[in-house]
């Protein structure tokens, strides 16, 4: 059974004792897939954050993981959650999709204390 929450999608098995993610479990690591913290988890499911925190628990044992990052990849990896492809067909048809990307250079500190017009005056060393 396929299930959707934000912009991914994950396979649940919704047999009790079988192989794979709850449809709560995977809710849940969807939406920690997708940058959201226990607590924002929790305010989003309407449950509490110690509840949410149980239910990443039994997730990360199933796939034999220790953290969220391991957890999310290895879901990932296993295909019991996936991103949709829609947000990036999306970027693909947008055409200045390449211009959005690149970032301008970032500010050297040579170019940043030249820009500084109070000179400042070298002391040398303290100790002697």
């Amino acid at each position: 059974m396929q299930i959707t929450q934000g912009n991914w999608q994950a396979t649940i098995n919704p047999e009790r004792g079988s192989l794979g993610l709850t449809r709560t479990q995977a809710v849940d690591l969807m939406l920690l897939a997708a940058g959201n913290t226990y607590k924002e988890i929790a305010k989003a499911t309407g449950r509490s954050p110690e509840t949410v925190h149980g239910s990443l628990k039994k997730a990360y044992h199933k796939l034999h993981v220790y953290k969220a990052a391991g957890a999310v990849a290895e879901a990932m990896k296993r295909g019991w959650i996936a991103p949709l492809l829609v947000a990036l067909m999306i970027s693909c048809i947008n055409g200045d999709a390449d211009a959005l990307r690149h970032r301008p250079p970032a500010r050297t500190r040579q170019q940043v204390s030249a820009s500084r017009t109070v000179a400042r005056r070298d002391v040398g060393s303290v100790y002697a």
